[in-house]
């Protein structure tokens, strides 16, 4: 005989279970940022000689961006971008932590924050509440003991600290959050172990992984079989462009690991996968051209990073979008289509890329940049804008504007401010109003600047 009290019961086991599979629909997340991997420096973005062939597989798999930008020319301000999906101008995050000082230079930076705050609300701060697991395995470069990945949302929190590169690659590491291996391991194979292990851990829960690697940022250290065989590959090429490129393919086996794993618990399926660069290549290392110069500059061999989002079910494999697109984009749509929803008391700056995904078109008129600092890359203080095919940078040491047509002269060779003077206005306010509305921080005159003792 069926009672009331079995029928309840039988209800609320229905009900729990439909929790449990609605649980276990949800989409897992995994953002794999490469340190300083240049446009160009794979195979799927037209190298000819990196060896990239599981990342052109996840593109293949998806959507490559043609036109994928970072929120910074140099890494911390991008990180911040990415885990809060604010500009690093409203966070006041805008140089690497801890910076470079050139005291005597002609403009005094601002009093810019050197970690990310702790009221700064994370992706990762989200989607736990919303139940999923979390964990942050590599750089982390957001500041010190007071500000780790586990005060930002992540259970699990691996190889971050506040420095921004490792002492080794090889084990013993050096690092105090990643306990040694064994002698000689290298550390990107770890990092993918690391990422391996929690996806086996939490293959029976939604799960976000932030996979920042070390790699491929100095010291410029590689497996060194693999260097000596891209040395074969091009002789006389530099020693260090053929470790550099062993880095590059040890990301891409680390890639190829991750695949791996979810193909083999069968959540591949279900697993969202973003790839992206923390800022471009260092030009004194790879090859930027047809872009100008790289990291750490004003241009947009600094900023033009590989971007590719794989998302079954909402990408169509083998596409590419030439849709300008920014490091915030990434959280912003990752809240969006996890339904996780972004913190009400908080701004977006990023816009869901979930209508381009699916082969539609982005209603947002331009991307900027803010970058009120000097760097040994080259860039003095300047902010950016682009819209269209228009890209403006803004140089403030003698408030001067450089205008490109990036379609036409994607190297940024000839600069139109004289010539499109109505462009440049425009484009000069546009970016202007952008500055007031974020809260940017500009540099001011500096009262100790002293030409004959400043060194750039």
């Amino acid at each position: 005989m069926i009672t009331s009290i079995h029928l309840i019961v039988l209800g609320l086991g229905l009900l729990g279970a439909a929790c449990a599979s609605a649980a276990d629909s949800r989409p897992n997340v995994i953002i794999v940022l490469v340190d300083d991997m240049g446009w160009k420096d794979l195979s799927c973005q037209g190298s000819d000689f990196f060896e990239t062939p599981h990342i052109d597989r996840l593109a293949a798999s998806g959507m490559r961006f043609t036109s994928g930008y970072a929120a910074c020319t140099v890494c911390s301000p991008t990180r911040g971008a990415l885990l809060t999906g604010m500009y690093p101008a409203r966070l006041h995050l805008t140089d690497w932590i801890a910076g470079h000082e050139r005291p005597h230079a002609k403009l005094r930076i601002p009093a810019w924050t050197k970690h990310l705050a702790l009221e700064a609300v994370t992706v990762a701060e989200r989607l736990k509440a919303a139940g999923y697991a979390t964990a942050a395995i590599g750089k982390w470069h957001l500041g010190g003991a007071e500000f780790t990945p586990q005060r930002q949302g992540f259970d699990v929190g691996r190889g971050g600290t506040d420095k921004g590169q490792p002492p080794s690659y090889f084990s013993p590491y050096g690092i105090d959050t990643l306990p040694d291996g064994p002698p000689g391991e290298y550390l990107t194979d770890r990092e993918a172990a690391e990422a391996v292990s929690f996806i086996e851990a939490n293959r029976d829960r939604p799960f976000l992984l932030y996979l920042p690697h070390h790699g491929v940022h100095a010291p410029i250290q590689a497996k060194p079989g693999v260097a000596a065989r891209y040395a074969a590959k091009r002789p006389g090429i530099p020693p260090k462009l053929a470790a550099y490129a062993a880095m590059v393919e040890s990301v891409d086996e680390a890639v190829g690991s991750i695949l791996a794993v979810l193909d083999r618990l069968g959540l591949r399926e279900r697993t969202a996968i973003f790839f992206t660069s923390d800022n471009g290549g260092q030009a004194s290392i790879t090859d930027m051209r047809p872009l100008r110069a790289g990291k750490g500059s004003a241009y947009e061999g600094g900023i033009r990073v590989p971007f590719i989002v794989s998302w079954p079910g909402v990408t169509k494999p083998g596409t590419t979008s030439d849709v300008p697109v920014i490091t915030p984009d990434i959280p912003a749509t990752i809240l969006d289509l996890t339904a996780a929803g972004s913190d009400p008391a908080q701004p977006l700056d990023g816009t869901s890329l979930a209508g381009v995904l699916r082969g539609g078109g982005l209603d947002r008129d331009a991307i900027s940049w803010h970058y009120p600092h000097y760097h040994p890359g080259g860039a003095t203080p300047y902010s950016a804008i682009r819209s269209g095919p228009w890209r403006l940078v803004h140089f403030y040491e003698d408030d001067r504007d450089e205008l490109y047509d990036l379609e036409a002269d994607p190297g940024e060779t000839t600069d139109l401010a004289g010539s499109q003077p109505d462009t440049t206005a425009d484009l000069r306010r546009t970016l202007a109003a952008w500055l007031t509305a974020v809260g940017g921080q500009v540099p001011t005159p500096n009262p100790e600047f002293d030409p004959a003792r400043d060194r750039p």
